[in-house]
């Protein structure tokens, strides 16, 4: 893991009408680095990866990705970022083949039908590569927006609850997509979860959102399992 940092995000605020829902975020990813942020409902975790993400804009602040401004270079970065959020992304009176075609193109991707035929292998969609989404499970539909985040090779990985609506087999093989991944150095990530025993499995730093402002943080191999159920437990206001 590198000590350069890839994202740098700076007194961060996002209000809607009255109500702050990031309060002076001040938050860094290194390159390389898997951080989960855990917090409970509300808390403000989709707001942040949203802003990360470019999908709103904050009220205040500043977001650095690769030592650039993200509000002066969206299109530039946007290119280094994939996103697997609760909204698939995904068209649903389109193929998965026509979808992953879709975003591949809309990237620059090369050699793009090997690469879809890989990722659909990769998340267990082959068979259903011609198939219309809107005939899709939920479960498949995670799978295939895995595929979708994943089509540009990105630098940054977004993951905001990521593992909602897959089974047990398919979270398996979601958990082996993201080691592998890790393991390859070349990807940073930032996962959000309610999960604290999968999330500290796959990080290597964790913090605590809470009320829109990040209460708690720590490098993974300082704490357990049961020592940070217990800092969350005192940090989260009820």
């Amino acid at each position: 893991m590198s000590s350069e940092k890839i994202i740098n995000v700076k007194n961060l605020v996002k209000e809607f009408g009255k109500t702050k829902a990031l309060n002076s975020i001040n938050l860094s990813l290194q390159k390389g680095e898997f951080l989960t942020i855990f917090g409970p409902n509300g808390a403000g975790k989709t707001t942040l990866i949203k802003s990360i993400a470019n999908l709103i804009n904050a009220s205040k602040g500043e977001i650095e990705i690769e030592g650039k401004i993200l509000s002066e270079n969206p299109e530039e970065i946007r290119q280094h970022i994939g996103l697997i959020s609760h909204n698939p992304f995904l068209y649903d009176d389109l193929s998965a083949n026509e979808n992953l075609t879709f975003y591949g193109q809309m990237y620059f991707v090369q050699d793009l039908e090997n690469k879809i035929n890989y990722l659909l292998k990769k998340v267990g969609l082959s068979h259903r590569k011609f198939d219309l989404v809107r005939t899709f499970s939920r479960g498949m539909l995670q799978k295939l927006s895995i595929a979708r985040a994943l089509i540009h090779d990105p630098l940054i990985l977004l993951l905001d609850e990521p593992y909602t609506g897959l089974d047990p087999l398919a979270s398996e093989m979601f958990d082996e997509l993201l080691i592998a991944l890790k393991n390859e150095g070349n990807h940073s990530f930032i996962m959000t979860s309610h999960d604290m025993n999968k999330g500290l499995d796959l990080s290597d730093r964790v913090c605590i959102l809470s009320e829109g402002k990040i209460v708690f943080e720590i490098e993974k191999d300082k704490v357990n399992l049961e020592s940070f159920k217990q800092i969350y437990r005192e940090k989260v206001k009820a």
